[in-house]
């Protein structure tokens, strides 16, 4: 692994700051320094020197919602009823699909089976296959009859349920230390409904005892929690009870931001818009017309969602890309939508949009001293790109414009091979 100086950047470096034209020295898998202004007299003895002739170069974004093990099927018994060997294999090549895209760290919000986003990890981790950092997330847990509980009559085995099944705080005692025994790092909780399975967004089931318990034994073990809450209540219960990862959050009233607001440092945000969205509009192939959409109570949703997360950017609190993607209408790898979506719908800035995935996404790591910008002595995940992400957000999702990946101080995807810009990425 040699050291690279990458030199004639205009540098986006996730701080808040305008761009700059200046080089990037990176020694091993650290950023060792930055450097505005034009090409210096040495290059640092660097062994390999890029010239970036112009290109964007940013942090490695990150994705707050992901679901590696989600099969980019239509059903969630299509994704359960996968078998455990073909399964990893799918997480594996998602995980790949992931960094291609530019996503260098990610989130995962919740695995179809208990033991998947522990060994994806673990593989990447260790080298065995390329992949994003991972935090790697729990099966999601359920009340009995709750959002994926898919359990039958006629054939109780749990193991066939989408998510973990629990009653009662000694259940969900037992629940949680057997995921942590099996190595995850955040514990998720399904604290409301979701239409596509039969019960309503605005339904918030379990008990404050059961909840309490759950976060007292995560903490306790030195996980964090993360939670399914899309009603008002269930985003108070995630404050109450410091459940510091929230997810949806669509009709959250006044009373819950005044909440959030107030621990606004505590709390990250992922709305999973692209799942509304989508779910309105682009799953006709697979029988959500968007009369169904409307009848489901989605469009009604994505309405009040909208309008929520309007309020809550006004207010300041994190907002972090990650919609839920990996169903058949809003496939893996499309995750860069969810930044077009932030601007087009919510209000923000392209560079609210990029500081989103790349500095908040740092926090969200719980690495916020070594991830999310470009700095000296953080780690060097950067993207290079062709194009302005400050003037056109949407040149993110297009994987060509994408000129280098690197993660760690290595790259993924080399510079070398990019096709179109003359005198880009040769060395000298």
């Amino acid at each position: 692994m040699g050291d690279f100086l990458i030199t004639n950047a205009r540098i986006f470096d996730g701080s808040g700051a305008q761009p700059y034209s200046g080089e990037v020295l990176i020694q091993g898998n650290r950023i060792a320094q930055v450097r505005r202004g034009g090409p210096g007299s040495s290059s640092y003895g660097a062994q390999q020197v890029i010239d970036a002739a112009g290109a964007f170069l940013m942090p490695g974004m990150t994705e707050a919602h992901t679901h590696f093990s989600w099969n980019d099927q239509p059903t969630l018994s299509a994704i359960q009823m996968m078998p455990p060997e073909e399964h990893i294999l799918w997480c594996m090549r998602v995980a790949k699909r992931y960094l291609d895209m530019g996503w260098t760290s990610c989130v995962g919000a919740a695995t179809a089976k208990a033991r998947l986003d522990v060994v994806t990890r673990n593989a990447i981790v260790n080298g065995d296959y390329p992949g994003p950092r991972y935090i790697a997330g729990s099966q999601e847990i359920c009340h009995l009859g709750g959002l994926g509980d898919q359990t039958l009559p006629h054939l109780p085995f749990p193991e066939l349920s989408f998510a973990h099944v629990v009653s009662g705080p000694e259940e969900m005692r037992a629940a949680v230390r057997m995921f942590v025994k099996y190595g995850v790092d955040q514990i998720k909780l399904n604290l409301s409904g979701e239409y596509i399975t039969g019960l309503s967004a605005e339904l918030t089931p379990f008990s404050e005892e059961e909840i309490s318990m759950a976060v007292r034994e995560a903490k306790r073990l030195g996980k964090r929690v993360a939670a399914h809450a899309r009603s008002a209540e269930s985003v108070k219960q995630c404050v109450r009870h410091g459940i510091e990862v929230i997810y949806h959050a669509s009709f959250a009233d006044e009373e819950a931001l005044d909440m959030l607001e107030a621990n606004k440092d505590k709390h990250f945000l992922a709305p999973g818009l692209a799942w509304l969205i989508n779910t309105c509009y682009n799953a006709a192939p697979y029988g959500i017309t968007t009369e169904v959409a409307e009848q489901m109570g989605y469009m009604r949703e994505l309405e009040a969602a909208i309008e929520t997360m309007k309020k809550i950017h006004k207010r300041g609190i994190k907002i972090l890309p990650g919609g839920d993607y990996g169903f058949a209408w809003m496939p893996h790898g499309t995750n860069a939508k969810d930044l077009e979506y932030f601007v087009k719908y919510i209000g923000m800035s392209p560079m609210d949009a990029l500081m989103s995935a790349t500095r908040e996404g740092g926090k969200i790591m719980m690495r916020p001293h070594e991830l999310g910008q470009i700095k000296e002595g953080f780690l060097a995940d950067l993207l290079l790109v062709d194009g302005d992400p400050l003037a056109d957000i949407a040149v993110l999702q297009k994987a060509n414009r994408l000129l280098a990946v690197m993660k760690d101080g290595e790259f993924h995807k080399s510079p070398m091979v990019s096709e179109g810009r003359s005198g880009n990425g040769h060395h000298h």
